[in-house]
């Protein structure tokens, strides 16, 4: 891999490294890092509208709906008539909150081997300069 200084590119591969991670240890559940986090977000907002599951992911709408059409292909979740004609209610099926649970102790599994190899210091200050950098306006 070639040296760089470029923030965009040390993120990206940052960013992979840490999926890759991820997809590995989730494979078992048959899942990916991004269909466990939709999944996750799914469980914690509690039916929401595509819009704002959207806006709570930080995804646009066409790249969320993307993600939406494989898992309701694999019978993970389904979509419903929302208050607004517009738009649409996501639900997670039972077989969704099945491969959720599943997957959910391979995610701690590397979350906590991903905090241990930082220390509490790194990870605290990681954590810190992502939220600033999720947040540029």
């Amino acid at each position: 891999m070639l040296p760089t200084q470029c923030l965009c590119t040390k993120l990206r591969r940052a960013a992979r490294n840490v999926t890759k991670r991820y997809d590995d240890a989730l494979e078992g559940a048959g899942l990916k890092a991004a269909q466990y986090s939709l999944l996750r977000h799914l469980e914690r907002l509690d039916k929401p509208c595509i819009t704002n599951l959207a806006e709570a992911m930080g995804l646009d709408r066409s790249t969320l709906g993307r993600n939406l059409r494989v898992l309701e292909s694999e019978g993970l979740i389904r979509l419903g008539a929302c208050s607004d004609q517009r738009n649409r209610v996501v639900l997670m099926t039972d077989e969704g909150r099945a491969r959720l649970q599943r997957a959910r102790e391979a995610w701690e599994v590397v979350q906590a081997e991903l905090a241990e190899r930082l220390g509490a210091e790194k990870r605290a200050a990681l954590m810190a300069l992502l939220e600033e950098l999720e947040t540029l306006d």
